[in-house]
C-alpha cells in the first residue's frame, strides 16, 4: 500500500477497516464517514473515470446492494507507473468526488483530473 493515499484518507477522517492494509486493496467506511452509502460512492466515481466497487463492512448495518464501504486497489495505478504523490492525489479526488456527489460542474472538474492523470501515466503497450 502507499502510505500517501493512507494518509489522505485518515486526514480527512474516513475510516479505514483494520486500520488500511499491509497489500494493493482498501476497504473504507464511506457511509459513517462521509455520508455517501457504498452504491452512490461507485456510482459517481465511475462518473469521474475511476472504477471500485461498493463493499459490505464488518457489523454492517445496511443491505448488501447499498452497502458502507468501498473496496478498491492500486494494481491499476502501479501498473500505468504511478507512485506515491499520484496515489495521494486520486485519495484527494476521491473524497472531493464523494462529497460533490451531486454538484455536476465540480465533477466534471474532478473528471478532468482524472483524465490528465490517466494521459500522464497511459497503460503499458503490452497491457493494451
Amino acid at each position: 500500500r502507499r502510505s500517501s493515499d493512507l494518509a489522505v484518507f485518515k486526514k480527512e477522517g474516513v475510516r479505514l477497516l483494520c486500520g488500511g492494509t499491509d497489500n494493493h486493496l482498501l476497504l473504507a467506511d464511506v457511509y459513517s464517514s462521509l455520508g455517501v452509502t457504498g452504491q452512490e460512492a461507485e456510482t459517481v466515481l465511475d462518473e469521474v473515470g475511476i472504477t471500485l466497487n461498493k463493499n459490505m463492512i464488518a457489523d454492517e448495518t445496511r443491505t448488501a446492494m447499498d452497502p458502507s464501504g468501498i473496496r478498491f486497489g492500486t494494481p491499476a495505478m502501479t501498473t500505468r507507473g504511478m507512485k506515491e504523490v499520484e496515489a495521494g492525489k486520486l485519495a484527494e479526488i476521491m473524497i472531493e468526488t464523494m462529497k460533490a456527489k451531486d454538484n455536476a460542474s465540480k465533477k466534471a472538474e474532478l473528471q478532468k483530473e482524472v483524465q490528465a492523470l490517466c494521459e500522464a501515466f497511459p497503460v503499458p503497450e503490452k497491457f493494451v
